[in-house]
């Protein structure tokens, strides 16, 4: 039984005493809450049922959790059911209740946990979306994996998740790009508040390769094909590094394509015509301030020219379009300001302010010994996805990217993660699924099989934490959607290979010597297979292999 089964257990039968006792059932919560006991001599689980319900039912906690206590104590699935301080109650689920736990996971496989919660939800993703005029950085790295993992998340929920880059091929920063390049590709310095690093001569000589000649035409034409041709070079690198990396993105969106197609101009002026503009001082404002902004934002300016905005007018009503029911931006740590605008053009075209989620990252850095690690040969000022990928490899790096909040700023310990060693989470993990997969050849060697497992004979305290512990996956991934946090998958996954190497350590699975495998063995054997397949799941969804071998 997992915690949501044992939550509408509990709601049934709490209907069922007050429904008895011609009480209310009404003062019941929308949402029965089930927790493990961080001491495990309190029992498996435990509820806070009755302090919440009490006094809207007219009722002392203690005497409510009595009713409730006698009442599961009659049901099948709970071996004991024991009231503890002014109304807590303490539970111990039937040897059957947690069997069914691992039944579940053996009979769904990598379906276990997952729901249609959010079954009929288009999302539109949106992450990384880092300017074309560089390598991806170590925070897009870090929406690189997170974002990945999040929208591997979200469709375990039934959601239909589009993953979307949106390319910033628009505005001054094209153009200076462009100019390095062609500074480069003369062998000139760089320009004022131009781009430097190794890269940027690369991409200049990728560029001349593609068109031979350009540099005996004029140097306005020069620039133009240095613009054109250096941001799809660019482009493509970008693709190539993430497609590595195990982030694949559905569409690629152009800012320039949002502008060439005339969407900004029509965007604009159906916010012009709904009057969610006004024109003050020689420009048009958008009234952000009206949905939480701390200012309204100017969108076309006194020059005629559109402001940044304008573009994230046209491509919000472009997403809806083409059918998003949410849209989630995942930005960097200096785009604060952009939750609010956001909502607000969201509210303009009269959708609710919840259409729109924006999430912001913090920094990254990287340490070795302790002391920050230097900047990048090729990029010159940042350090890229490829240096870090070559420095620890994709699994660590992803895994170790999305095992902490995104609201944090994280300092990687290159020396931790590239250790073979417990100390290294995704080694941790990685482990245990990799000797879970050495014990089941082991198994088929001596002709140990998990058939037909009497899954009641799990009784020992370390099964049993296991078992609970498995029952947790659910829960786990309802939550991580719900609240956009997929490291909460990467943390669950560390706790269930600790209760699994603790398991291991004190429970024989296989025969030794010439003992013949008898049926807790292969209770044991199904236990190890339902724990191998959580454990693959969990990292499949974060993008990490899981190793058979290590």
């Amino acid at each position: 039984m997992t915690p949501a089964a044992l939550a509408d257990l509990l709601h049934a039968v709490a209907v069922d005493v007050l429904t008895e006792r011609g009480l209310d059932t009404a003062a019941l919560p929308d949402e029965v809450v089930v927790e493990r006991p961080r001491n495990p001599e309190h029992g498996d689980y435990a509820t806070n049922l009755a302090l919440r319900s009490a006094k809207k039912a007219g009722v002392k906690p203690a005497d409510l959790a009595d009713w409730l206590a006698t009442k599961l104590s009659d049901t099948s699935a709970i071996a004991s059911a024991e009231v503890a301080g002014p109304g807590f109650l303490n539970l111990r689920l039937a040897a059957d209740a947690q069997a069914g736990i691992v039944a579940e996971i053996l009979a769904q496989g990598e379906a276990y946990g997952h729901t249609d919660a959010l079954t009929g939800t288009t999302i539109n993703l949106e992450f990384v979306s880092a300017n074309p005029t560089g390598p991806i950085h170590l925070g897009g790295t870090r929406w690189a994996a997170v974002g990945d993992a999040l929208g591997r998340v979200l469709e375990a929920q039934g959601a239909a998740v589009v993953r979307e880059y949106y390319v910033n091929d628009a505005g001054a920063q094209i153009d200076r790009f462009a100019e390095s390049l062609a500074a480069a590709a003369h062998g000139e310095e760089v320009p004022e508040n131009g781009y430097g690093g190794a890269y940027v001569a690369e991409v200049a000589q990728r560029v001349v390769e593609l068109e031979p000649g350009l540099l005996d035409q004029p140097r306005e034409e020069q620039v133009a094909a240095f613009k054109r041709l250096g941001v799809a070079v660019m482009l493509g690198e970008m693709r190539e590094s993430l497609e590595a990396f195990g982030t694949h993105f559905d569409v690629w969106s152009s800012e320039a394509a949002l502008h060439a197609s005339g969407a900004v101009g029509t965007s604009v002026q159906k916010l012009k015509d709904d009057d969610a503009l006004y024109y003050a001082e020689g420009a048009w404002w958008l009234r952000s301030t009206d949905h939480g902004d701390d200012k309204d934002r100017v969108v076309i300016k006194s020059d005629g020219n559109p402001a940044y905005i304008a573009g994230d007018i046209a491509y919000y009503r472009d997403k809806r379009a083409r059918g998003a029911d949410l849209t989630i931006y995942m930005l960097g740590a200096d785009h604060h300001g952009y939750i609010h605008r956001l909502k607000a053009v969201a509210a303009a075209f009269g959708d609710p302010p919840d259409t729109v989620e924006v999430l912001i990252g913090q920094l990254v850095n990287l340490l070795r010994d302790g002391e920050p690690v230097k900047m990048s040969k090729r990029a010159g000022t940042i350090i890229t996805l490829e240096d870090l990928v070559d420095a620890v490899g994709v699994d660590a790096a992803r895994y170790t990217l999305t095992r902490s909040s995104v609201d944090q700023v994280l300092d990687i310990d290159l020396d931790l993660i590239s250790k073979r060693t417990n100390e290294n989470p995704v080694f941790y993990v990685q482990y245990a699924h990799a000797r879970l997969c050495a014990l089941a050849r082991n198994a088929t060697d001596l002709g140990v099989t998990a058939a037909d497992p009497d899954l009641s004979l799990l009784v020992e305290p370390r099964e049993g934490d296991l078992i609970r512990t498995l029952g947790e996956f659910p829960r786990v991934l309802s939550s991580a959607a719900a609240l956009r946090e997929p490291h909460r998958v990467a943390r669950y996954l560390e706790e269930l290979a600790g209760a699994y190497h603790r398991f291991y350590d004190t429970c024989r699975v296989l025969p030794q010597g010439d003992e013949q495998p008898g049926p807790v063995n292969t209770a044991r054997l199904a236990l190890c297979g339902a724990t191998r397949s959580v454990l693959a799941s969990g990292l499949g969804l974060l993008g990490v292999s899981a190793p058979s071998r290590m």
